[in-house]
């Protein structure tokens, strides 16, 4: 008797994922560090001085994190109530804080006491920030109006009060000390400069606006509300130039990383998203647990933290780089041991030993080599094969129907089994590579099991669903043909038509013959 081979699983090729620069580039960060807050964190701005510390706001608190430390270097606690958008100068030296009594309060990171306190707010105050001369701070509150202050007398200097809804983001330009921007809930942008006595340009978002970012050089302007990520042009008047939809619930944060050709943008949907901005199209994503308000990334790209609306903070630190280092050499055996008897020829006296195989047979294989068909099919639909290597199954059943035992295999099942098995026909009988083997399936069920139908609501369920399936697919194939038979339509007006032979031979050999017949 022959030995017993082994069903042949067909290998089909992988369609993996497309593995890009920047794919590679920010999975380079380690496992993430959870750190539990007091609340929601609403922001997260880092130190632009090193050893770039980062300040967290979150519920009446501000903490100073180290960039490795997991417990707060500092705490500013002065706060009656909620704190909101901490954010430190250009040189690291001072951290500005709203709260929700409506003050405003400048502390000396190297101090705890409040060095300044701004009032004139008479509700909350959300949005505080450092125009780039260091000597002025802008603000925006739930009272509809944005300030500025002086720092040094710690008075303010104008009041605008055009926006008609919640004043919650804002940013200051890097390239004029006179310019900031603020977004609201009443769906518009506004762009102020310090010099006159109102805003100077207005942009319509279209959605409450919850973040509002401009580019390093001052000419784009990102704003962020509803499911949409606006880029605008400032210096056309504030033309839009792109609107993302990427996200499928409210963007709550932007951030840029430090070369500025990436833009990232947070969401409640669980997601920070990845933009190139140069073509605006998403070149990598995160995946986080719960919904996310805060973002920042280290002005080096060494660390990304992520803020979360149950009060967690999600740090990942970029994993250094290997240095390749030269391993040893291990002294290797002698040459002979690897060439010892390798090129000797046996002669015709000599007597070979080989060492035989030890096959090692799966589940179905020693089922199938007994004989047990029905054991063997119930095998391969097993969960963990079923749904992973679905392969196995059909290939599997394919061997069965070359032996002619798949009818019998199929048959005398219960209620449960046949719905088994119709889930995994409805699932796979429209992916190419299975469709053969499964039409085939198909129809036998369907032969063994018509006189079953109707008596059991499960079963007949699945049928419908068989049904369904092979219906759109053919309706996909009727379709598919359409379209081929107008791109061949289409392909041969495109071919430039060539002349005959006969064609030739009349334009060519009777003139020349009429024309030696004249000349004669």
């Amino acid at each position: 008797m022959a030995t017993y081979k082994p069903v042949v699983v067909q290998a089909f090729p992988k369609l993996g994922e497309r593995i890009t620069q920047d794919t590679v580039y920010w999975r380079g960060y380690k496992t993430p560090v959870q750190i539990k807050e007091f609340g929601a964190v609403n922001k997260i701005d880092f130190s632009p001085v090193s050893p770039y510390n980062y300040a967290v706001t979150a519920s009446s608190r501000i903490h100073i994190y180290g960039r490795y430390s997991q417990e707060p270097i500092k705490t500013f606690s002065r706060f009656k109530d909620a704190a909101y958008c901490a954010t430190y100068r250009d040189d690291g030296n001072l951290l500005v804080a709203g709260s929700e009594e409506g003050s405003i309060r400048l502390f000396d990171v190297s101090g705890r006491a409040p060095l300044r306190q701004f009032d004139g707010h008479t509700k909350a105050v959300h949005v505080v920030g450092f125009l780039s001369d260091k000597y002025r701070i802008f603000s925006g509150g739930d009272d509809y109006s944005s300030n500025l202050w002086d720092i040094p007398s710690a008075t303010e200097i104008v009041s605008y009060s055009e926006h008609t809804d919640y004043v919650r983001c804002g940013c200051a330009s890097k390239v004029n000390a006179d310019v900031f921007v603020t977004g609201s809930y009443d769906h518009t942008v506004k762009l102020f400069d310090a010099r006159t006595k109102g805003s100077v340009m207005t942009i319509e978002h279209g959605q409450p606006v919850e973040s509002v970012l401009l580019f390093p050089s001052g000419g784009l302007l990102v704003s962020a509300g509803g499911r949409y990520v606006k880029v605008w042009d400032v210096l056309k008047g504030g033309q839009l130039l792109v609107s993302l939809k990427n996200h499928h619930k409210t963007v709550t944060c932007l951030c840029l990383n430090s070369s500025g050709q990436r833009l990232l943008s947070g969401s409640l949907d669980r997601h920070v998203k990845i933009y190139s901005t140069t073509s605006y199209k998403v070149v990598h994503s995160f995946n986080y647990a719960t919904s996310i308000l805060s973002l920042a990334l280290s002005p080096e790209d060494e660390t990304i933290v992520v803020g979360m609306t149950n009060g967690v903070l999600n740090v990942k630190h970029r994993k250094p780089e290997e240095r390749k280092e030269k391993p040893q050499k291990k002294r290797q055996p002698a040459y002979r041991t690897y060439v010892k008897g390798r090129t000797y020829m046996p002669k015709q006296e000599d007597f070979c030993v080989s060492k035989p195989v030890k096959r090692v047979l799966r589940k179905y294989d020693k089922l199938l080599k007994s004989f047990q068909s029905s054991k063997a099919l119930d095998a391969v639909l097993e969960p963990p094969i079923r749904l992973y290597t679905p392969e196995v199954t059909v290939a599997v059943m394919q061997e069965l129907h070359r032996r002619g035992t798949l009818r019998s295999a199929l048959a005398g099942r219960d209620e449960k089994q046949i719905n088994l098995l119709l889930t995994f026909v409805a699932r796979r009988v429209i992916e190419p590579r299975f469709t053969p083997v499964l039409v085939t399936v198909a129809d036998m069920i369907t032969d063994i099991y018509q006189p079953v139908v109707g008596q059991s609501a499960i079963v007949d369920r699945q049928f419908l669903r068989l049904q369904e399936a092979i219906g759109k697919e053919i309706d996909y194939q009727e379709e598919l043909l359409e379209v081929l038979g107008m791109m061949d339509t289409l392909f041969a007006t495109f071919t430039k038509k060539r002349a005959t032979y006969l064609e030739e031979k009349k334009s060519n050999g009777l003139t020349e013959t009429i024309e030696t017949k004249m000349n004669n």
